[in-house]
């Protein structure tokens, strides 16, 4: 008989106490993990192997030797986080689903035993994540699936490099182990939009240093970087100009008239930036529709993170200065830490620890 490790146990066991209404989705959530696990190879090994295909064996080294440099600027102890390869024979590893009130830029939220409340819901069959999504849209939600390469457990396991991300360019790859990382670090229950907007900060920190090594990547990475954040500004714009509406006395039809208006907007922009930019990467992402709960996907990342980065120049870019004091502020009220990171970025007062 298959056994599960005993960390996986206690976690899906107590999962399955506090939740047992929820069976099926923790089942699924413990097969995944577990399914993961059982697939594990060693890295050192794959690279060894005559069989292994020199492109693959030429990648890993690149994540090992970003690896070892995060977790010196990190000061992390020493963990076997990464040290292992999954091949899991399909493009994403989980599928989370985003959902939001038609007329709210609110996001819906699950609670789990472990990770506290988060902002959506993750399953390891897409299937069962567009299932979930529209049992949602029938309710009356916004809903959104987004299919994820990477997640962390919070060294709750020994995470795994995967097949789903890869194969991604080196930038891309060294930015996501850092984003990973960056969650073992610190997490706060609760609040998705700090600990995305932290680990965010801290992947362009890192990714700043390594690169300074390669002048021609970095000037690439900065090229990519003032593009995606002229795509954030302009998605988070319209997150607020919703917000606005939203908050308003209109009666509900006119709402939703303005809120077409604001999606049709939505894309009169992108088209505007494909031409300054001669850039259409994000073309597929715009073709999903651009209601409520696929805005929030960008703001969860990315709305907090111009005060994560005004906090670390506060730190006088010390990485570990900049750690400690995201940990001071992860210890105040969320509505607190939230607004400070804000008047943080806007450099109307200054932040200071009580």
């Amino acid at each position: 008989m298959m056994r599960l490790p005993f960390r996986l146990l206690t976690v899906f066991t107590f999962a399955l106490v506090l939740s047992a209404c929820d069976l099926p989705y923790y089942w699924q959530a413990a097969q995944g993990q577990l399914s993961l696990v059982n697939q594990r190879q060693s890295i050192d090994e794959i690279i060894a192997a005559p069989s292994t295909p020199d492109s693959l064996k030429a990648k890993l080294r690149y994540l090992l030797r970003a690896r070892e440099f995060a977790l010196q600027q990190l000061d992390m102890p020493e963990n076997q986080s990464y040290l292992t390869y999954v091949d899991l024979g399909r493009d994403h590893v989980v599928w989370n689903v985003f959902a939001t009130h038609e007329l709210s830029m609110a996001n819906q939220t699950w609670c789990y035993p472990i990770a506290g409340c988060v902002s959506y819901r993750g399953y390891f069959s897409e299937n069962d994540a567009k299932r979930f999504a529209n049992d949602l849209a029938q309710q009356g939600y916004d809903t959104y699936v987004g299919g994820v390469g990477a997640y962390s457990t919070l060294g709750w396991f020994e995470d795994s490099v995967l097949n789903t991300f890869i194969s991604r360019s080196d930038t891309a790859l060294a930015a996501l182990l850092f984003h990973e990382l960056a969650h073992q670090t610190l997490y706060v229950k609760n609040d998705t939009q700090f600990n995305e907007s932290y680990a965010s900060a801290v992947e362009q920190i890192l990714l700043q240093q390594w690169l300074m090594q390669s002048p021609d990547q970095w000037q690439a990475y900065l090229t990519g970087k003032a593009r995606h954040d002229a795509f954030s500004k302009m998605v988070i714009q319209n997150k607020h100009q919703r917000e606005t509406l939203f908050e308003s006395n209109l009666p509900d039809e006119q709402k939703r008239a303005q809120k077409s208006q604001l999606q049709r907007s939505l894309m009169e922009e992108y088209q505007q930036f494909k031409h300054d930019w001669q850039f259409d990467g994000y073309d597929n992402w715009f073709a999903k529709g651009l209601n409520n709960a696929q805005l929030s996907t960008v703001a969860t990342y990315n709305e907090l993170l111009p005060g994560f980065l005004a906090l670390y120049e506060k730190s006088e870019q010390n990485l570990h200065n900049f750690i400690q004091a995201s940990v001071a502020l992860s210890q105040k009220d969320k509505t607190e830490r939230h607004q400070q990171l804000k008047q943080l970025a806007s450099k109307n007062i200054v932040y200071t620890e009580k």
